[in-house]
């Protein structure tokens, strides 16, 4: 074969190779995020290596972060740093979801996922005429999947602007923006009237905050006497040993990874939520058999991190993706394998449930 022929095969099977893996490949769902489309947020694309170092520089010692008063008040923070960071690369690789869910036999991980958050409307009884808080609802793929399945109105609030944007854009495109609807601010002091929900739920999102007595406190204020709130939690399990370099190696990864100011242990849940007012009907660890695995999904994706961290690095070389891109999937694919051994060994529970009622002779 003639050398200028060998070198236009090679450009087109490279050309070819790039339009898969970018384009074809690119979104874990149809409409979720493409490769060429990682923007990190609202934040410009000359401060993303700068903001993951400061990001970093915050939360690599996950339990001196919330140690203090002043550190503890720079949470939220950088928790919207770390969305402004994650949030697309998520969408690409993960979808709409941002959470975990048991397997499901013979189903798919969309499938087990919609199970999972279908469960919280049917948990909560949600139906039509009823108003229902989402207590940190990322880009609204849970607030979706529970409008559409109870006919409730659900109302969610995160802290990062750009997941409000990107959470309407979805809610549009889903036609349920008239069903869902989307707030910016901070779940610890949130911008609702006292008893003015229906119904509560958060699915893995109050891990972030420094003192899960301020959310709590807050999801009491504002629901009505007599209703529900349903959290999924993030928790260290009873076989989490202290004196295990391997298993507090697995932890502050995940806490490092995941903007979280220190995990809490299971037992503590159902006390702290006593502590605000509640009263507990049901506490359960779904991740328990006989629900399958939940880190089943993580293990099998590895193929597409390496893929995706290659996607990413030729994009950056080719300033399609910003500096910085690349630190950040790394960080993503470190936690992900700290999840997986928290997984396996049993140490950590990403949806530990609990059932909470605000007493119905509560003041409003």
């Amino acid at each position: 074969m003639e050398p200028a022929t060998m070198a236009w095969t090679a450009g087109l099977v490279g050309a070819g190779l790039v339009y898969w893996f970018v384009w074809v490949m690119g979104a874990a769902e149809v409409k979720g995020k493409r490769a060429v489309d990682l923007k990190m947020g609202s934040i410009t694309r000359d401060k993303v290596q700068d903001k993951y170092t400061q990001y970093w520089s915050f939360f690599r010692r996950p339990k001196e972060t919330a140690s203090t008063q002043a550190s503890a008040d720079k949470v939220p923070a950088f928790v919207d740093t770390f969305y402004n960071l994650v949030t697309d690369i998520y969408e690409w690789g993960w979808g709409q979801s941002f959470h975990f869910s048991p397997s499901l036999p013979g189903r798919s991980h969309r499938d087990a996922t919609r199970v999972h958050e279908e469960r919280v409307a049917d948990l909560l009884g949600a139906e039509p005429g009823h108003r229902v808080l989402d207590v940190g609802c990322g880009v609204g793929g849970p607030m979706r999947a529970i409008a559409a399945h109870s006919g409730a109105r659900v109302v969610g609030i995160t802290i990062n602007e750009y997941q409000v944007n990107r959470a309407r854009a979805h809610n549009r495109k889903a036609g349920l923006d008239a069903q869902c609807e989307v707030v910016c601010g901070n779940f610890m002091a949130m911008p609702f009237d006292d008893a003015s929900f229906d119904g509560a739920y958060s699915i893995e999102a109050t891990c972030h905050a420094p003192r899960l007595q301020d959310v709590y406190g807050e999801v009491y204020r504002v629901l009505k006497p007599g209703r529900l709130y349903v959290s999924y939690e993030w928790v260290t399990t009873p076989l989490y040993r202290a004196d295990d370099p391997a298993h507090v190696e697995a932890i502050h990864g995940i806490e490092r990874g995941d903007a979280l100011p220190g995990l809490r242990r299971q037992d503590e849940i159902a006390s702290i939520a006593q502590e605000v007012g509640f009263e507990v009907v049901q506490e359960l660890d779904l991740a328990l058999p006989p629900s399958l695995p939940w880190w089943t999904r993580l293990k099998m994706g590895r193929l597409a991190y390496w893929r995706n961290s290659l996607v990413v690095r030729v994009l950056t070389l080719l300033r399609i993706a910003p500096k910085g891109v690349v630190e950040v999937h790394e960080m993503l694919y470190e936690t992900a394998q700290h999840l997986t051994l928290g997984g396996e060994t049993g140490i950590f529970s990403p949806m530990h449930m609990v059932v909470l009622r605000k007493p119905a002779a509560a003041a409003e």
